[in-house]
């Protein structure tokens, strides 16, 4: 798989990453062995991915025993993000934490789960509004002058926080939710990352699986899963159909699935942007990885950018509790 420069951090990673999170968090059980779980992971590997991404809070802890396990074996020819930031007390996340003894001792924790002696990423996961950004990049800072971070990245900041934590510790990576149906980060962020010459990691470029078409409108989900809890999964929030009809037929023009077109339209849109899609299947992560050899034409451009005008997602994308832990 070709390789994408994360804006000017020297972070090299593949086109395509994958996101751990699915295996031991936000989408309920699963019925896959740990064995399972390492081998999918090294399946993703054995395509051609290098960019791997988990976070402390993901479980919590155990997504990234689960990684550091799973990568052992080509620990140097990859890249690990995980992340801080989240308050867990006795395995529960009780709040936001990133207080800079807490993003210190969370650093060394995730070191020894992961079975690195450096973190390659490592991501504030939620701003948190009781701690001035400018202490969060002092922190990552000192980690960095010590050695025990070699990149420092924020997910779901403004522009404007972006801004102040990179005067005083570079950001390498920006993290948001961004897909054909997700265009928040359109909204003066993307603009900012390439101002200042910062990589930008899309999280959910599947819109929670809406954008494989396997998700039918009438779909109900588990107490565990968090999208039981997103306004677009309530039963009859949907517009599914209306909203896939113009991907469909590009794919269908392609001969692609819809899934590969989704992918495929965020690695148009900049040469620094990475989706970083999860799966618990070899199936589907085979189809996944395959939107990296997908060439979408500006004719097919042009008509998943309009995908939104025709049949526009109303719902937000988050619960209002989640809504509440993100910076605007």
């Amino acid at each position: 798989m070709k390789k994408r420069k994360l804006g000017n951090s020297g972070l090299e990673v593949s086109a395509l990453g994958f996101g751990c999170m699915g295996m031991s968090f936000g989408h309920g059980p699963t019925s896959l062995s740990r064995q399972d779980q390492i081998d999918v992971i090294r399946a993703a590997h054995d395509f051609g991915v290098t960019f791997f991404d988990t976070a402390e809070a993901y479980g919590p802890y155990v997504n990234e025993a689960l990684v550091g396990e799973a990568i052992a074996p080509f620990r140097a020819g990859v890249a690990v993000a995980t992340k801080f930031g989240f308050d867990v007390q006795d395995d529960r996340i009780v709040g936001l934490n990133s207080r800079p003894e807490q993003i210190r001792k969370v650093a060394e924790a995730s070191l020894k789960r992961l079975k690195v002696e450096a973190i390659d990423l490592f991501c504030q996961h939620r701003v948190d509004p009781k701690v001035p950004i400018e202490e969060v990049a002092g922190a990552v800072k000192n980690l960095v002058a010590r050695g025990l971070v070699k990149h420092f990245g924020l997910s779901e900041a403004s522009a404007a926080t972006l801004r102040r934590a990179h005067a005083v510790q570079p950001v390498s990576v920006v993290q948001a939710e961004y897909s054909l149906w997700t265009r928040d980060p359109e909204n003066g962020l993307l603009q900012t990352v390439e101002e200042l010459g910062i990589g930008f990691v899309a999280w959910s470029p599947l819109g929670q699986g809406c954008l494989t078409g396997k998700v039918g409108d009438d779909a109900t989900f588990g107490d565990a899963g968090l999208r039981s809890t997103f306004p677009r999964f309530a039963r009859g929030a949907n517009a599914n159909r209306a909203f896939l009809a113009p991907i469909a037929k590009v794919a269908e023009r392609k001969r692609a699935t819809l899934a590969q077109v989704a992918l495929a339209w965020l690695l148009a849109k900049k040469p620094w942007i990475v989706p970083i899609p999860g799966t618990r299947s070899f199936g589907r992560l085979d189809e996944n990885l395959g939107a990296a050899d997908l060439r979408l034409s500006d004719e097919d451009l042009r008509e998943l950018d309009a995908a939104p005008a025709n049949g526009p997602v109303r719902q937000p994308r988050l619960s209002e509790a989640h809504m509440g832990l993100i910076d605007h």
